[in-house]
C-alpha cells in the first residue's frame, strides 16, 4: 500500500541530500580554487593558465638601480646666466594649429609651469635669464658634454655636481650645426662616463638621465625606437629617436645602454604640449665622441670636403639612370679644383659608398663626410651610365655654404606643353647664363612645376647631351622615348647651383 507520508519524506530527503551534495561540490571547488591559488597546484581538469613547477620562481622585471648608482655620479646639473631666451625648434606641418614642435628640453619651464607655487615671471628685454640644462664628465680631469642650445649666449656658467659641489665652467667650444658644447671645469679625479663601442639597435633599453624641470637627477628607462631621424635642425640630423621620458632641463644629459655607456646625448623632444609625450630624440655617441675630440683639441669643428652638390636619388631618377634602387647619392656638379673633380666625379654619377660602406641618401654622404677631418682620404664607390667605378680622394675642408639665387630670364617660345613649361635659348636672354636654354615660363599647375623647375632656371643637359636650343631639348626627349624610356634626366641650374630632374618624356 502507498504510503504518502512516507513517499513525501523519502521525496524530501532525496531533495536534502541532493542539496547537500551540491552545496558541498561548491565548498570543495572553492576549496580547489583556494588550494589553486595559494599553492600555485591546479587540479587537472582545471582551464587555469600555466604557471611555474612547485619551487621555481617567477623571473622579476629587469632593473636598473645598478647601473643608474654606477653613472649617477658623472651627471652634473648645468645652470647658465644669459640676457637671451633659449628657443623652441618649431616645425610648421599643419597639425596642432600650424605648428609641429620639437622641442628643446630646457629653459622655457618657467613659462608654462609654476616654481614650486610661485607665479611665471616673463622675463623683460635686457634682463638677465636664469635656466638649467644637464651635462656629463667624459674624463677625469673635468670635460662635461652638454647641448650648444643649452650655453648658447651665456655669460655665465655653472655646474652642480652630483655630490652637490657647484664648479664654474668655462665654455671650450660649440658646434651649432649638431647642437653640441664642450665645458671646462678646474679639478681633477672627477667621476666620468665611457661612449659605447657600438650602437644600439631598435628595441634596446636605454636609460635617460638628468636634471628635469630643476629637480635633481632623475633617470627615466625606455627603449630605442627608431635611429637615423632628420627632425629638421641641422644639416647632419641624424638623431636616435627613443621612448623614454624626456623633459625640458634634460638637454645635455646622457642617454645610457644596459651597461651603463653612453649612446647618445638628450638633444630634443616631440611636444605639442610642452611636456614629454614619449617621443625623444638623442645625438649618437659617434657622432659626439667626433666633435668632442675635435672641440677639445681646436675648440671648434672644421668638416672635410669632397666639393660636390648631390641631392637624394629618387624613384624617377633611378628609373632614368637604369639603377635597380633609389640608394645613393646623385652629383649635380663636381666643384671644379675641389677633390672629386679631379678625381674624376662628374654631374650624373652616383655615389653609392664611403670606404665600403654603402651611403644611402645625399644627407647620409653629406653627414658621414663631414664627420671626418680634412686631409683624410677615402675611397668613394660609384656608379657611372650602369658601370661601377671606384676612386681615392684626400677630403679638404668645408667652405661656407651660399645661397642660391634663382637668375629671372623674360618670356621666350617653344613651349614643352607635356610638361607645363616655355623655353628659349640663354643667348637670347638678359642676364641669363652663357650656355643652357632658359625657363621662360611654367604652368603651376603643370609637370614641370610639381618637379621644382622655375622661371628663370637653364636646362644644361637631358641625358647626358649638353643643349643650347629649345629645338635640342626636344629631340633628346624623343630620343629617350624612342629607348623605350619612359624619363628623361635633366640638369637643371637655379643661379649658382645644379641639381637633376627626373621628367616624363611624353
Amino acid at each position: 500500500m502507498f504510503d504518502t507520508n512516507q513517499s513525501l519524506n523519502g521525496i524530501a530527503g532525496g531533495l536534502l541530500r541532493r542539496r547537500r551534495k551540491t552545496l558541498l561540490a561548491g565548498v570543495v571547488g572553492l576549496a580547489l580554487v583556494v588550494t589553486a591559488a595559494g599553492n600555485f597546484v591546479v587540479p587537472a581538469r582545471s582551464q587555469a593558465a600555466t604557471v611555474p613547477p612547485a619551487g621555481q620562481t617567477f623571473q622579476a622585471p629587469p632593473s636598473f638601480a645598478d647601473v643608474i648608482q654606477q653613472v649617477t655620479p658623472a651627471v652634473v646639473s648645468v645652470k647658465v646666466r644669459s640676457k637671451e631666451m633659449p628657443q623652441n625648434l618649431v616645425f610648421n606641418d599643419g597639425a596642432n594649429n600650424g605648428q609641429q614642435q620639437f622641442d628643446l628640453p630646457f629653459g622655457q619651464f618657467f613659462r608654462q609651469f609654476r616654481n614650486f607655487g610661485q607665479q611665471n615671471v616673463i622675463p623683460q628685454p635686457n634682463a638677465v635669464v636664469r635656466a638649467e640644462g644637464s651635462g656629463f664628465f667624459v674624463t677625469d680631469d673635468g670635460y662635461i658634454i652638454t647641448n650648444n642650445h643649452v650655453v648658447d649666449n651665456a655669460t655665465q656658467v655653472d655646474v652642480v655636481t652630483g655630490d652637490g659641489r657647484t664648479l664654474s665652467a668655462k665654455i671650450v667650444g660649440k658646434d651649432p650645426q649638431t647642437d653640441l658644447a664642450l665645458l671646462k671645469v678646474d679639478g681633477k679625479d672627477f667621476p666620468y662616463v665611457r661612449f659605447a663601442v657600438q650602437p644600439p639597435r631598435v628595441g634596446d633599453w636605454v636609460i635617460a638621465m638628468g636634471n628635469p624641470f630643476g629637480l635633481g637627477d632623475t633617470a627615466t628607462a625606455g627603449i630605442v625606437s627608431a635611429n637615423g631621424r632628420d627632425i629638421g635642425a641641422g644639416p647632419y640630423d641624424n638623431f636616435m629617436q627613443i621612448d623614454a621620458p624626456v623633459n625640458r632641463g634634460n638637454s645635455g644629459g646622457p642617454t645610457f645602454n644596459a651597461k651603463g655607456e653612453v649612446v647618445g646625448v638628450n638633444t630634443a623632444i616631440y611636444s605639442p604640449s610642452g611636456g614629454s609625450v614619449g617621443i625623444g630624440f638623442a645625438i649618437p655617441a659617434d657622432t659626439v665622441q667626433s666633435v668632442f675630440t675635435a672641440l677639445k683639441d681646436k675648440g671648434s669643428v672644421t668638416r672635410g670636403a669632397i666639393g660636390v652638390q648631390i641631392q637624394p636619388v629618387t624613384q624617377g631618377i633611378a628609373e632614368a639612370l637604369g639603377m635597380t634602387d633609389m640608394h645613393g647619392a646623385l652629383v649635380d656638379q663636381a666643384q671644379p679644383d675641389r677633390p672629386a673633380a679631379k678625381a674624376g666625379l662628374a654631374s650624373g654619377d652616383v655615389i653609392t659608398s664611403v670606404d665600403g660602406k654603402a651611403v644611402l641618401d645625399a644627407r647620409d654622404l653629406a653627414r658621414r663626410i663631414s664627420m671626418l677631418q680634412p686631409g683624410t682620404k677615402v675611397t668613394l664607390t660609384y656608379v657611372r651610365k650602369g658601370e661601377t667605378k671606384s676612386v681615392d680622394l684626400t677630403l679638404d675642408t668645408l667652405p661656407g655654404t651660399k645661397t642660391a639665387q634663382p637668375d629671372m630670364g623674360s618670356s621666350g617660345s617653344n613651349a614643352l606643353p607635356h610638361l607645363g613649361m616655355t623655353l628659349a635659348p640663354s643667348g637670347d636672354m638678359t642676364h641669363a647664363a652663357s650656355s643652357g636654354v632658359v625657363v621662360t615660363e611654367v604652368d603651376p599647375s603643370g609637370v614641370a612645376s610639381e618637379r621644382g623647375i622655375k622661371r628663370g632656371d637653364v636646362i644644361l643637359d637631358v641625358n647626358g647631351q649638353k643643349v643650347s636650343t629649345p629645338q635640342q631639348v626636344l629631340e633628346d626627349l624623343h630620343t629617350v622615348r624612342s629607348e623605350h624610356k619612359t624619363m628623361a634626366l635633366m640638369r637643371i641650374q637655379s643661379g649658382d647651383q645644379t641639381r637633376f630632374v627626373a621628367v616624363p618624356v611624353a
